[in-house]
């Protein structure tokens, strides 16, 4: 059984005993999210390496939807896990108190998107595989926000690792849910990959506007996740002038893009609406 800890609370003429459960959760919260961390690789390596299942985005590659990121964009998993992991390392090493208030909502997070990865392999129905983004969403952006709320108290290289690890996963999550939407639209319509190309590829301009605006104004002023929503959107403009051969989607998706991310670049965050 663990020893529990006392704490004095301020203002008050009693120590008041933190529960055992609370304080057992605290101590292996580190371990769970390293482990989170190297399951998340693993868990979406499970298709193309063990032939168990459908890679993901298998469904989507080669279909030249034009608001679709190049395949080789998406490498930029590599970077989120990256960081991801290295968080999860400094959590285990430092224990500080601040860390432990990001890390159980980006323990959430991580679990998510291991369920996300087995049902897009072992399942793959990409309305299923629509609705699981947004867990992952809400556990990342809240995440986000909970470090964006210590930003004025000094900076160290653990919270740029963190503000890397919820940052990079918050945008990218949002270009995962933007070009999700024009897919479950054509399932339920019965349209092909390449019917109303325009349409299609406003609605992906338009989550991701909406989405960084409301990251922006409640939520984080995260450079990292704008670096991670242009990444996506480079991804969709070389997609279309390298691919699928419409030249003027790839410049519209540009200035759209460069208007989303300079507005919300210079007007910033105000990070007092949501509660963390």
């Amino acid at each position: 059984m663990p020893a529990c800890l006392a704490f004095f609370q301020f203002g008050a003429i009693f120590f008041r005993h933190e529960p055992c459960h609370t304080v057992t959760m605290k101590s292996r919260l580190p371990l769970i999210l390293l482990a989170l961390g190297i399951l998340q690789p693993l868990s979406g390596a499970l298709a193309p390496l063990l032939g168990i299942g459908t890679p993901i985005g298998e469904a989507t590659r080669g279909i030249q939807a034009p608001e679709q990121p190049l395949p080789a964009y998406f490498s930029i998993w590599s970077l989120i896990f990256g960081a991801y992991i290295a968080f999860a390392y400094l959590t285990w090493r430092h224990r500080e108190p601040w860390m432990f208030r990001i890390a159980l909502p980006l323990a959430g997070a991580g679990l998510a998107n291991i369920v996300w990865m087995l049902s897009a392999q072992l399942i793959a129905v990409q309305r299923l595989d629509f609705v699981l983004l947004f867990p992952i969403a809400a556990l990342s952006w809240t995440a986000a926000a909970r470090f964006d709320r210590m930003r004025g108290m000094g900076g160290n290289p653990q919270k740029l690792i963190a503000d890397a690890a919820t940052g990079l996963l918050s945008g990218w999550i949002l270009v995962a849910i933007g070009i999700s939407v024009p897919l479950v639209i054509r399932g339920f319509a019965g349209l092909g990959p390449t019917d109303l190309p325009w349409q299609m590829l406003w609605i992906f301009l338009g989550t991701a506007a909406l989405g960084s605006w409301i990251f922006a104004r409640y939520v984080s002023r995260s450079l990292w996740f704008f670096a991670a929503l242009a990444w996506g959107l480079m991804g969709v403009i070389a997609n279309n002038w390298t691919m699928t051969g419409m030249g003027w989607l790839a410049i519209m998706t540009a200035v759209s893009g460069g208007l989303i991310l300079g507005l919300r670049l210079l007007r910033g965050a105000d990070g007092t609406t949501v509660p963390a």
